[in-house]
C-alpha cells in the first residue's frame, strides 16, 4: 500500500527529522513540504495525499485552525512542542498527536496506526486483532516482533539480543531503551543485563530464573522485587 504524504512545518530542523524517520519506510512518498499551511491547499485538493504531518504553531495560521477550514481532510499526525492541544486534536479526529523531539518508536506506531485506519477504510482487511508488538531494526530491516513470542532481552554492550520463540534478534540500541517500549505489566527488569517475559519463567531458584532452558541470574539490587513480582504473577495465573 503506497501513501503520498505532505510535511507541514516551520521548523527546518523539525522537517528533517520527519524526513530521516521516512527514509525507513519505502511505501511512503513525501510528496512536497511547506512552511506555510496555506501554501498546502493546491496541493491538497489536486493531488491524492493520504497523510499529513502538521505542525500547530506557525506564522498566519495555526495547524488546527488550518485543518478545521480545508474540506478534504486525509489522515494527520500532529507533530508539536505542545501537549495542551492534544485534547482539541483528538476532537478533529486526528490519527496521532505526536510530541517534539519526536523518537522514532513513537513515530513507527504513529505510521503503523495511520496505515490500519487506510486498510479498513479500503475494506482491504479482515476484522484484526491487533497483537500487541514492537519493531525493531535488524539486519537493516524493520521486524515486527510480537510480544508474546518474547522470552527475555539480553545487553550485549552497544547491542541487545531479544530471544523470542521465533529466534533471536541482535539490535543496536540500549537495553533500557527497549526497557522503556516494553509494558512493565509483562516483562521485568532482574539484572543490569536482563528482562524477561513474566510469563515465561519457568522455575525460580535461588537467585536465577529459568527462561527456555536458560538461566538467568537476578542481580542483587532487583532480587526481592523481582522474586515478588514473579511469585505473585505465577500464583494469579495458577487460579482458577
Amino acid at each position: 500500500m503506497k501513501l503520498n504524504c505532505l510535511i507541514i512545518d516551520d521548523e527546518p530542523m523539525a522537517v528533517k527529522v520527519i524526513q530521516n524517520h521516512l527514509k525507513e519506510f519505502p511505501d511512503i512518498t513525501v510528496v512536497n513540504t511547506f512552511q506555510h499551511p496555506l501554501e498546502a491547499l493546491s496541493v491538497i485538493e489536486s493531488n491524492s495525499i493520504d497523510l499529513i504531518f502538521l505542525d500547530i504553531n506557525m506564522p498566519k495560521i495555526t495547524g488546527l485552525d488550518f485543518l478545521k477550514s480545508i474540506s478534504i481532510k486525509p489522515h494527520v499526525i500532529i507533530t508539536t512542542a505542545y501537549r495542551e492541544f492534544a485534547v482539541e486534536s483528538f476532537e478533529l479526529d486526528v490519527a496521532d498527536y505526536l510530541i517534539k523531539p519526536i523518537p522514532f518508536a513513537r513515530f513507527l506506531k504513529a505510521i503503523d496506526k495511520v496505515r490500519h485506519l487506510i486498510q479498513l477504510e479500503k475494506g482491504l482487511s479482515e476484522p484484526i486483532v491487533n497483537k500487541p508488538h514492537i519493531f525493531i531494526k535488524s539486519d537493516k530491516k524493520l521486524i515486527k516482533v510480537y510480544l508474546s513470542e518474547i522470552l527475555f532481552v539480553e545487553s550485549l554492550k552497544d547491542y541487545i539480543k531479544i530471544s523470542t520463540t521465533a529466534g533471536d534478534f541482535l539490535v543496536l540500541r540500549s537495553i533500557t531503551s527497549i526497557e522503556e517500549e516494553l509494558p512493565n505489566e509483562y516483562f521485568l527488569r532482574i539484572h543490569r543485563s536482563f528482562i524477561v517475559s513474566v510469563e515465561k519463567v519457568k522455575a525460580v531458584e535461588g537467585n536465577t530464573v529459568e527462561v527456555s532452558n536458560r538461566k538467568i541470574p537476578i542481580g542483587r539490587n532487583y532480587l526481592k522485587d523481582a522474586k515478588r513480582i514473579i511469585l505473585h504473577i505465577t500464583e494469579d495465573n495458577e487460579k482458577p
